[in-house]
C-alpha cells in the first residue's frame, strides 16, 4: 500500500510563543469592504463576509482597517474599534470567527492626511503639512500624538475584551503610523521626525503601549510596507529591516509585510528576495506573514519556503472563501476574476462590496 504524501507545512497547525495555535497557516488578509454601518458598528453583511472565510477553513481571519478615533476614519463603511458602544458587535464577530475554527484579529488604524474631511468632518493632521496633498494636513501636535497612542492601546483593550486574540498595527500603505516613517513627509525637526528613531517613534510608542496594556496571551502584530510602493512613500528597505528588529525588540509576535507582488525581488537590491531578509531581521519566535497576489498553494509554498510563516490572501480569498479547504489537492485551481455580481453574492459579499470592487479592473463581469 502507498503511503499518503505527508501534509504540506501551509495546511499544519501553527504555534505562537505565546501558545496561540491557528489550525493552518492561512489568513484572510485585511480587506476594505465598506461594509460597517455608519457609526462604525458592525453589520450583518461584514459578519457574514468574514464568517464565511473562517467556515472555509481559514486559519487567521483579519478584519479591515478599523479606526482607533474618529478623526482616523479613512472612508465611509469602515469598522470602528473607537468606542465602547462598539462592543456588542464586535464580540459578536470575534465569538463567530471562533465558533468556526478561526483566529481572529483585528487590524488597528488611523489614516492620517488619508482621514478626509469629507467623512471625518475634520482638517486631517500627519507628519507634517504637505501642501501637495489633496487635502493639505495640518502638522500633528504633541498632544495629537500622545492621544494617537493611547487611543491604539484603548482599541486593543477593546479588541480583547471582545474576545478577539489579537491585534495589527497598520503601518502599511501610507496611512498614519507610514506618514511618520517617510523620509519625504515626515519633515519635521523634533522627536518624532528626523532619523529613523525619530521617524519610527510614533508606531514604536503605539506598539509598546498595545503590548504593555494586554496580557501575553493576546497576540500583537504590526504591518509595513518594506519599500515604496502606491501610497507608501519615502520609505527605505534597510530603515524597515532595522524597524522590524526594533518592533521585536518592542514585544510583536508577528511582522506582516505587504508586498503586492510576494514573487517579485526587492526594489533596492533587486538580486535579492524580501522574505529571507526580513526572516534574518526578527528573532525565529516573532512570525513573519506575507501578503501579495498568492493565487495557488504552490505560490504559498515558495513563499513558506523563503521563510514565511504565515501566508495572507486578500483577492483570491474574495474569490475562493473555501481556499484552504479545497487547495489541500495539488489538482485544484483556484477561481480567478471576473466573477459576476451573482457568483460574488454567492460567495458573501453585499452589494455595497461588490460596487466598491467594481473599482478594480477585470473584477466584476457584468
Amino acid at each position: 500500500m502507498t503511503a499518503a504524501a505527508p501534509l504540506s507545512p501551509l495546511f499544519c497547525p501553527l504555534t505562537f510563543r505565546n501558545g496561540a495555535r491557528a489550525r493552518n497557516c492561512l489568513a484572510v488578509a485585511p480587506m476594505t469592504n465598506l461594509q460597517s454601518h455608519r457609526d462604525g458598528s458592525l453589520s450583518d453583511a461584514e459578519l457574514q463576509w468574514l464568517v464565511r472565510r473562517a467556515a472555509g477553513g481559514f486559519g487567521l481571519v483579519i478584519t479591515c482597517a478599523a479606526h482607533v478615533t474618529l478623526d482616523g476614519q479613512g472612508w465611509p463603511g469602515e469598522l470602528g474599534v473607537y468606542a465602547d458602544h462598539l462592543l456588542p458587535g464586535l464580540t459578536q464577530l470575534a465569538a463567530a470567527l471562533r465558533e468556526n475554527g478561526a483566529l481572529p484579529l483585528v487590524q488597528l488604524f488611523h489614516g492620517g492626511v488619508r482621514a478626509p474631511r469629507q467623512v471625518t468632518g475634520l482638517v486631517p493632521f500627519s507628519a507634517s503639512e504637505i501642501p501637495d496633498e489633496p487635502e493639505a494636513p495640518r502638522a500633528a501636535s504633541e498632544a495629537d500624538l500622545e492621544r494617537v497612542i493611547d487611543a491604539f492601546r484603548d482599541a486593543a483593550l477593546r479588541a480583547y475584551r471582545a474576545g478577539f486574540a489579537g491585534v495589527e498595527l497598520h503601518g502599511a500603505h501610507g496611512y498614519l503610523f507610514g506618514q511618520f516613517l517617510s523620509a519625504t513627509l515626515n519633515r519635521r525637526s523634533d522627536d518624532w521626525g528626523g532619523s529613523l528613531a525619530g521617524r519610527a517613534r510614533l508606531l514604536r510608542r503605539a506598539t509598546q503601549a498595545v503590548r504593555a496594556a494586554v496580557p501575553d496571551s493576546f497576540l500583537v502584530g504590526v504591518r509595513i510596507s518594506p519599500e515604496d510602493f502606491g501610497n507608501a512613500k519615502g520609505l527605505d528597505l534597510d530603515e524597515n529591516l532595522t524597524l522590524a528588529g526594533w518592533l521585536a525588540e518592542d514585544g510583536i509576535d508577528f511582522l506582516h509585510i505587504s508586498l503586492w507582488d510576494a514573487q517579485r525581488n526587492t526594489q533596492k537590491r533587486p538580486t535579492e528576495h524580501p522574505i529571507p531578509l526580513f526572516r534574518r531581521a526578527c528573532p525565529a519566535a516573532v512570525h513573519l506573514m506575507v501578503a501579495g497576489s498568492v493565487w495557488t498553494a504552490a505560490e504559498a509554498e515558495s513563499l513558506q519556503a523563503r521563510g514565511a510563516s504565515i501566508i495572507a490572501l486578500g483577492r483570491a480569498a474574495i474569490v475562493n472563501p473555501d481556499w484552504p479547504q479545497l487547495a489541500v489537492n495539488p489538482a485544484w485551481e483556484p477561481r480567478r476574476p471576473p466573477l459576476t455580481t451573482a457568483e460574488l453574492r454567492e460567495r458573501a459579499l453585499s452589494p455595497v462590496f461588490i460596487d466598491y470592487l467594481r473599482t478594480r479592473k477585470g473584477f466584476i463581469a457584468d
